[in-house]
Parts: structure tokens; sequence; C-alpha cells
């Protein structure tokens, strides 16, 4: 590793291009796409919404559960991972691990859905 790069790494200059978006929430890298409308300590729900070729870049969602509003076909690719892709259909559910994705809406039509976001319990 390059000298300069690596006191800029130690000093946290680059710290954040040397982390990848583990810590990004989807409502604010796409505020387009996801509404949350409802927040506690325990729970997050959120209305998502992908018009047809739209877009999310990588983010990150703890465990949660996925409730399908409006049918259709998303190019999930997990970080670091090989793309998949997933028909949806309306009233499916779908429980996802705690993980770091992005995802393209690849059909034709808009894919609507709420996520429900679990938080950690605090004593």
């Amino acid at each position: 590793m390059n000298a300069i790069v690596a006191r800029l790494l130690a000093a946290g200059g680059l710290l954040p291009l040397a982390l990848p978006a583990l810590a990004q929430d989807p409502a604010v890298v796409a505020p387009d796409i996801y509404e949350c409308k409802f927040e506690n300590a325990q729970v997050r729900l959120c209305e998502v919404t992908f018009e047809p070729g739209e877009k999310i870049a990588s983010h990150s969602h703890p465990p949660h559960l996925v409730y399908v509003l409006e049918p259709g076909k998303l190019r999930i690719t997990p970080a670091g991972g090989q793309p998949g892709d997933a028909e949806f259909t309306v009233g499916q559910t779908v429980w996802m691990p705690a993980e770091t994705h992005s995802a393209e809406n690849i059909g034709g039509t808009r894919v609507k859905a709420l996520v429900i976001e679990l938080r950690e319990a605090k004593p």
C-alpha cells in the first residue's frame, strides 16, 4: 500500500472510501424509492417503489421482511457477490437476513413492497 494512502487511512481521511456501504441507510441512499412510514426502537416500516429501470445503489439492511404489494422482477446484487434475478408476486412475503446489496427493477412494471426492518431489542 502506498505510504501516503496508508497515512490517510490511519488518519481517517480516506475512511469513507475504504469501507463499503455497510452502514448506508436505503432511505438516505434513495429517498425517491424508500419512504419510511413508521420507526421506533424495535422496528422500521418503509414503502419501497421501483419504477421500471430504476436502481438503488449499495445499501444495508438489518434482518427484515419484505411484503410485496405490486409484482415485478428485481436484480439484486449482494456486496461482493453475483447478481441474482427475483420475480416477486402480490402477497409474497420474503425473510431476508442482514445484508448489503444493490437492486434494479429489470421488469416492465412498477414493483412496490413494504420492508419491515427489525432492530435489536435494548434491555
